[in-house]
């Protein structure tokens, strides 16, 4: 009986994280689908709603490593339940915006609870899952992220025009408050700190960085990979933002990241290999809609259609890849999944246009396939060798790389991909411009993933003597 009982307590406890990855996931591509309909019902240009999703992706980027880090400090479940009700408010104040501005700042509010919840999802594994399940639970995670993305368009579409533009915030109350309720049943309590142990937060290295990542995502997606004088001048305050970090971090007395964790080789290639492979996973979404519409000339529905099948590959596949990490180790299944990323992109950098959308769709499927055994296997891969007292900064820290990868590819691959098309303007390039531009791209993703399992090798060698 006992063990039946620890058996529902543990499921339920993946219920709620499930559900903390999920609703965060959710709302980054929902708001999307209510563009349109927020641009009319408020009176505002393209430009200046699409400042309700870059709010939410900012507030997300600066503060998931701080909020990691104090997860640490002040305890992951109470700062959990702290970001669960803080996202829920948020979408409350977002539902009853009277005004842009209004909605916009609601939003950010709404990107400092998801970035508390993605943290500390990923840190709570290892305190709810036995070790042998830790890949099968970062697979759930996956599906339930890839989940969240995938139903944001539609479930928003749906949403917007049944019930008006209110509702795809009004949504996350009764979604918040059943994550609350199971996170607090569920979650394991704060184990209480002497107070001689306890550490004091790091109040100025939590702000540089945040405004060197701020100043980073701004340069990278300021007017829209049209690069300019602001543009450059973002990334000069985010490189001397670093600078002045570091020093911060070297000298303070209880940093916000230690850097001996970012001299630890496993750590700092897994962190680069998350960021490389998310510029990678970004570029099939900047590229397909073109590639699919320009070259091969698919209507609206199914380009739809067809952008949908990468998400669904990646929901199906997740809980699988996830066991098989458990069974033959996140190591060497990290490299297999980087090894199939490649053949895909090198496919999709040589198929000719007259295969057809099959010859698209086969290696998309592939890559993302692919893209979900590598993450469950490298986010298994950092988080099962962290200590107690870090797992809050280090899920951050890995949460931070995929999102600066997003954001990167998002910009350079757009560049890449425009550059080789040879076309100021892709939606009017020729087919056989934008077919190049797709083959060079996917060419420099091959590259990109090439780097990935430079740095992965040598690992899985030093594994193998080991063992």
């Amino acid at each position: 009986m006992k063990l039946t009982t620890q058996s529902r307590s543990v499921r339920w406890a993946l219920t709620s994280l499930s559900l903390s990855m999920l609703i965060p996931s959710l709302d980054t591509s929902i708001a999307n689908a209510g563009l349109p309909a927020l641009s009319r019902a408020l009176d505002a240009s393209f430009q200046q709603v699409q400042w309700i999703v870059l709010a939410y992706l900012l507030a997300i980027t600066t503060l998931i490593v701080s909020v990691g880090r104090l997860g640490d400090i002040v305890g992951r479940r109470r700062l959990l339940l702290s970001g669960i009700g803080i996202f829920t408010l948020a979408s409350l104040a977002c539902g009853l915006a009277p005004s842009l501005g209004w909605l916009v700042a609601a939003r950010a509010v709404q990107g400092l609870g998801a970035a508390i919840m993605l943290a500390l999802t990923v840190a709570f594994v290892g305190e709810t899952v036995p070790k042998a399940q830790t890949g099968s639970a970062m697979g759930l995670l996956g599906t339930v992220s890839a989940i969240g993305t995938t139903l944001g368009p539609s479930l928003g579409g749906v949403l917007i025009c049944g019930f008006g533009w209110q509702a795809i915030f009004l949504l996350n109350l009764p979604l918040g408050v059943l994550n609350g309720v199971l996170a607090y049943l569920y979650l394991p309590v704060d184990r209480q700190m002497p107070k001689l142990q306890r550490v004091g937060f790091d109040v100025a290295g939590t702000l540089v960085l945040a405004l060197t990542l701020g100043a980073y995502a701004l340069a990278m997606t300021w007017g829209e990979g049209d690069w300019g004088a602001l543009n450059f001048a973002f990334v000069l305050i985010a490189v001397a933002g670093t600078g002045v970090f570091l020093f911060i971090e070297a000298t303070v007395a209880s940093p916000l990241i230690k850097l001996g964790l970012l001299r630890d080789r496993g750590l700092s290639a897994s962190l680069a290999m998350s960021m490389l492979v998310s510029t990678v996973m970004m570029s099939t979404l900047v590229v397909g809609p073109f590639y699919l519409s320009g070259a091969l000339g698919l209507n609206a529905v199914l380009v739809g259609l067809a952008l949908s099948v990468g998400p669904l590959v990646a929901a199906l596949t997740g809980v699988p890849a996830g066991r098989l990490v458990d069974r033959f180790g996140a190591q060497r299944m990290s490299v297999c999944g980087l090894v199939a990323m490649a053949l895909g992109a090198c496919v999709l950098s040589v198929i000719p246009t007259r295969v057809g959308i099959l010859g698209y769709l086969a290696p998309i499927a592939v890559i993302t396939a692919s893209y979900a055994l590598f993450q469950a296997a490298n986010n298994t891969l950092i988080m099962t060798g962290v200590s107690q007292d870090q797992r809050g900064v280090v899920a951050g820290l890995l949460s931070l790389s995929r999102n600066l990868g997003l954001i990167t590819g998002a910009s350079v691959m757009g560049a890449v991909f425009a550059l080789a098309a040879s076309a100021t303007d892709v939606t009017s390039a020729a087919p056989q411009a934008i077919a190049h531009g797709m083959a060079v791209t996917f060419a420099v993703a091959a590259g990109l993933i090439g780097l990935a399992l430079a740095i992965a090798l040598p690992a899985l060698k030093s594994e193998r003597v080991v063992a």
